[in-house]
């Protein structure tokens, strides 16, 4: 056994990953590596050539990686684990009229599971990914925080990691810039890999149209959601829709209704597949509520506390106050509008580049009914 302990890689054959397991092994880690199969690229239905983390190619990469340098490799089927829950949560936020964001369930719930599960077995202490984020003990809590390379931090897609895997958790890429994770892949020997281009697709709809991927696995969604009514706020009908589970919050294209204007989604209503329409001003809201919390850096939040909360991935985080709602909701008031809060998504409370806490968007405060 390895002074420094025995260590549970995720790989899956990209630079990121490979690049994590193999600075682990020199730092004298005692490495074991596993893939992660999630899906099926046949089952998706898509039209695009084979792509992600998902295919015997990247299954090959990560495998040659680790017995080239003499530590074992493993591959985990987690098919069922990952349809039954990512998967069907997918479908199921979009039939509920709610924008969902499957690698956050994915990344916290199935994989990290997965992970721990398997490490337990193997008999290791740790387990690592080749995410962006930081990891540190401070007041007998373990906090997430953001990555030195802010344009690749991932701390807002793994806010639901609880303490336990946080305890165990090792992200050997937090203080590296791309760049310099790239030159370390060429500086081992990888070429290819250092060069090798990133995806941002959702894994199991790899030719990116949600649209389609739903009505493939939704028997008869398509009849029976079209010919709804586009509206506007003051409930006018403007036109018919395709069908409500097709469109998101902010949507501009793809709307197919002349309007003599910019028309952006505001509001979708599935009790009566309704879709709203309205300017851009009408998607600036100051207040929302976010349920099923995970807290990280704290144990709970104190009303009135000052956060800087994001709503998505690639936005910039707005000054905020946080409130304590009944049922363990928080009620966010932000101190400017801010626009396109999408219900389904993570709302993600940052303390400078600590995470406070991360939840699910349940609602802003647009009202239609």
């Amino acid at each position: 056994m390895s002074k420094k302990g025995r260590v549970l890689v995720a790989m899956s054959g990209g630079i990121d990953s490979t690049v994590s397991a193999l600075m682990l092994h020199h730092q004298g880690y005692e490495v074991v590596g596993i893939t992660m199969k999630t899906w099926d690229y046949d089952s998706s239905g898509g039209s695009k050539k084979e792509t992600g983390c998902c295919n015997i190619d990247s299954f090959n990469d990560a495998r040659q990686a680790a017995v080239h340098h003499g530590f074992p490799h493993y591959i985990l089927d987690i098919r069922e684990e990952f349809g039954g829950a990512v998967i069907q949560n997918f479908v199921d936020e979009y039939i509920a009229g709610r924008t969902p964001n499957p690698c956050v369930l994915c990344n916290t719930h199935i994989k990290w599971s997965a992970l721990l599960k398997r490490a337990n077995a193997l008999d290791c202490e740790f387990i690592a990914t080749g995410h962006y984020v930081k990891v540190r003990e401070e007041n007998e809590r373990f906090v997430l925080s953001k990555a030195r390379d802010l344009t690749k931090d991932q701390s807002y897609v793994l806010w639901g990691l609880e303490q336990d895997c946080l305890s165990r958790s090792i992200y050997p890429l937090g203080d590296y810039l791309k760049t310099e994770v790239r030159q370390l892949a060429a500086d081992m020997g990888y070429i290819e890999l250092s060069k090798k281009a990133e995806s941002y697709e959702i894994c199991f709809v790899p030719d990116n149209d949600y649209r389609g991927f739903l009505k493939r696995n939704v028997d008869g969604l398509e009849a029976a959601v079209s010919g709804g009514n586009f509206v506007d706020k003051t409930g006018k009908i403007l036109g018919k829709h395709k069908g409500y589970p097709f469109y998101t919050i902010g949507q501009r294209k793809g709307l197919d209704i002349a309007l003599g204007k910019p028309a952006f989604v505001t509001q979708i209503i599935p009790e009566t597949n309704t879709v709203v329409l309205g300017d851009s001003v009408d998607l600036e809201q100051n207040e929302m509520i976010v349920q099923g919390l995970n807290y990280v850096k704290y144990a709970g939040i104190s009303d009135g506390m000052e956060a800087d909360t994001k709503i998505r991935y690639k936005t910039a985080p707005s000054l905020s106050n946080l409130y304590n709602e009944e049922n363990g909701n928080i009620r966010v008031n932000f101190y400017d509008t801010v626009s396109g809060i999408a219900p389904g998504q993570s709302a993600v409370f940052y303390e400078g580049d600590d995470v406070i806490a991360g939840g699910i968007i349940r609602s802003g405060n647009i009202s239609l009914k």
